[in-house]
């Protein structure tokens, strides 16, 4: 097993060594000796296909490597569409575990043979994981009583699964700690981190105790609604290895035809599935952060609706990965929508480091700057107004705030990510159920409650931001006569920031671009003279070494004063 281990962790570093040095070849170097054009040119290609090599490597491997794919496509804000769109189908799904040493698994957790333990339990998994499986199970009768059902799924993680977690996280933090040290990308992400993030995620996937006391907290959050069922735990047959639950399997919340036919109302169940996730985060603070098809089922009843159409019950399965909402993301999300329908710039920016979405390394105020000009240009617009928007009035905006727009300095918190995951895939699938679907006639209720804030109403809110404005307005006379008196004494200085920085980039641009042919050049002459003098094409070699030298440490020219 340890010789198995040790060459999965080298095949996991030696493919992320590869995809560096092309990174450090095509970003880094072609750049510094004026090639940038073919790293431009290149790198939508490129990156594709380092999304579909990995993704080549996460289906071999299975485990560890398949929540990596599925966590980084999630994170929408770090990595380009290229790579995110790629890993967006990586279904967690693998060859299930031979049967043997599944049972030998659950033997030594419940320290008794499978046939003491369970009147009968299925061979074959009904799905299989990359951490676990599930199995079919049914209850003796005295612990159906006690329970008040007999049939039973158990989840069982696969046997060494918390070594090759171990193994594959060390891999990972190996090439966190190259990835740190690449500014580009330090700049515009805490890689450390984000590695503690999906380190914590799969920890709590692991714990299977957790995921029991979770789904306690949901039918707890949900015990009055009788349209939502959580399945109940059978604690007497579970351990920190083993789940089971009560068998809760109905219509896959996706199979629109049986739905159809059972005679349910498929826009019903649309919106019971919206309603009971804005339940979970504005209500309760804390949801289901997984909601993919295989985790949602639609259980008809034997009851029918004054419309005629046959009464459901909406299940929930699944709850090892969740989502919280501390007051700190409410507090930030209700400053961000005040602030928005007031334009107020600096509000905006608060809001943002409430909500704890801006990197250290952020300019705060150039993106107080850029989110007035948003402001003053395009608020208001309806969506067909935005899309009629020039091209040219685009990048002129781009070009003023391109420092800004190169470095990106977003991180989403992972409270946060797992909620706008959540929500876009739930938008998708109320979408699929019903395609007249309204998302914002749902969400009109709980953004009234979200800009109320917790104790005022929304006419507190309005007098305090009345007030706000009225302190902001009766100070414009005293800083116009300040502002008015530097410009008397000429002490008012105006920077011109975009001028400097253009003219320092097409300094650095030219020198590193001179460089960069000079060294091609000496390099081509020298391979051409090779053969016929070796003498001088080593002296030809040694010009392009000392060319490409330049290019990358010395053709930078002067930073502009800022």
């Amino acid at each position: 097993m340890k010789t198995i281990l040790r060459v999965r962790y080298w095949r996991i570093v030696l493919f992320f060594a590869r995809v560096t040095t092309s990174i450090i070849f095509w970003d880094i170097i072609l750049r510094q000796i004026g090639l940038g054009f073919l790293s431009r040119n290149t790198r939508p290609r490129r990156l594709r296909q380092i999304a579909v090599r990995f993704r080549a490597l996460a289906i071999r491997l299975g485990g560890v490597m398949i929540k990596v794919g599925q966590f980084l496509s999630a994170r929408l804000d770090v990595l380009p569409s290229e790579i995110t769109d790629e890993l967006a189908g990586l279904q967690d799904e693998v060859p299930p575990e031979e049967y043997d040493p599944i049972r030998i698994q659950a033997e030594r957790e419940f320290g008794s043979p499978i046939d003491e333990v369970f009147l009968s339990f299925e061979k074959e998994p009904v799905a299989a994981a990359s951490l676990g499986q599930v199995h079919c199970a049914r209850l003796f009768s005295n612990d159906a009583e006690a329970m008040g059902f007999e049939d039973v799924v158990v989840k069982i993680l696969r046997p060494n699964i918390e070594q090759i977690v171990e193994v594959d996280m060390s891999a990972i933090r190996v090439v966190g700690s190259w990835l740190k040290r690449y500014r580009p990308v330090s700049e515009r992400a805490d890689v450390m981190a984000i590695v503690g993030e999906f380190d914590a995620i799969l920890k709590a996937e692991l714990d299977y105790l957790s995921e029991g006391k979770n789904a306690e907290v949901f039918a707890t959050n949900f015990n009055d609604d009788g349209g939502v069922h959580v399945p109940r735990v059978v604690w007497s047959r579970t351990t920190r290895r083993i789940l089971t639950l009560e068998d809760v399997t109905a219509i896959k919340i996706t199979d629109y035809d049986a739905i159809t036919n059972a005679g349910i109302s498929r826009a019903a169940v649309a919106e019971r599935l919206l309603a009971a996730y804005l339940k979970q985060i504005f209500e309760d603070g804390f949801f289901h952060a997984d909601p993919h098809p295989g985790n949602l089922f639609v259980l008809p009843l034997h009851e029918k609706n004054e419309d005629g159409s046959t009464r459901f019950r909406l299940t929930f399965i699944d709850f090892g990965m969740v989502g919280s909402m501390p007051g700190t993301l409410v507090e930030g999300l209700r400053e961000a929508a005040i602030s928005i329908g007031l334009q107020d710039a600096p509000r905006l920016i608060r809001a943002y480091q409430t909500l704890g979405v801006l990197l250290p390394t952020a300019n705060v105020k150039l993106l107080e700057e850029a989110s007035a000009q948003v402001f003053d240009r395009f608020w208001g617009m309806s969506m067909n107004e935005l899309r009629s928007i020039r091209h040219a009035e685009m990048m002129k905006f781009g070009l003023q705030f391109r420092d800004l727009m190169l470095t990106m300095p977003f991180q989403l918190p992972e409270n946060l990510l797992l909620l706008g995951r959540t929500m876009g895939i739930l938008s998708g699938m109320c979408t699929g159920l019903n395609p007249e679907f309204n998302l914002w006639l749902q969400l009109a209720p709980y953004a009234r409650k979200l800009t109320e804030g917790e104790d005022g109403s929304a006419l507190d809110v309005f007098f305090d931001e009345a007030g706000q404005f009225f302190k902001t307005l009766i100070a414009i006379p005293g800083r116009a006569e300040r502002v008015l008196g530097r410009i008397e004494r000429g002490e008012l200085n105006v920077q011109i920031p975009l001028v400097n920085l253009q003219i320092s980039y097409l300094e650095r641009s030219l020198n590193r671009l001179t460089g960069g042919i000079v060294f091609l050049g000496l390099l081509v002459a020298g391979a051409i003279l090779y053969d016929t003098n070796t003498l001088i094409a080593r002296g030809l070699f040694g010009g392009a070494g000392v060319a490409l030298f330049y290019a990358i440490f010395l053709a930078r020219g002067k930073r502009p004063f800022r």
